[in-house]
């Protein structure tokens, strides 16, 4: 195989992947009902718990719906772990790493592995495309002791 014949494809597949992501940069950011709020049903601001830890999330004045499904008034559950909402780029797409946990099933409980200590957690709650509403749906920062 030549130089050539490996580098068309990767040339290609970038090409074919460039509008893409320039979209994802322009997306317009929906609006939540005004009523709308998601909260932490458990735990609470400063319980002490032990690992795996039990998140139930809950939500008023919306639905919940899987990502991709794009279904008026409705979204999906997002936890940050440790992840300041101001770090977030909320005009694109959220990035699932091990601090920006998604629950694109439309999944309102979860069972999380933490390190013992201190932590903060805040949910986010986002459109079908992962993307965060205008004004952001997130819930108040609650800090956890992990013994």
């Amino acid at each position: 195989m030549t130089l050539t014949t490996r580098i068309i494809p990767v040339l290609l597949g970038a090409a074919l992947t460039l509008p893409a992501v320039t979209q994802a940069a322009d997306l317009e950011r929906l609006s939540a009902p005004e009523e709308a709020r998601v909260y932490f049903i458990s735990p609470e601001d400063g319980d002490t718990v032990s690992s795996p830890v039990t998140v139930r999330m809950g939500l008023e004045g919306m639905g919940v719906a899987p990502a991709g499904a794009e279904i008026g008034e409705t979204g999906h559950h997002h936890l940050l772990i440790d992840t300041a909402l101001d770090e977030v780029d909320l005009s694109a797409p959220l990035p699932a790493t091990d601090n920006m946990v998604h629950f694109g099933g439309g999944q309102t409980e979860t069972s999380i592995e933490l390190e013992p200590g201190e932590h903060q957690l805040q949910l986010l709650f986002n459109d079908y495309r992962h993307v965060s509403f205008d004004p952001p749906l997130a819930s108040d920062v609650i800090t956890i002791t992990v013994e």
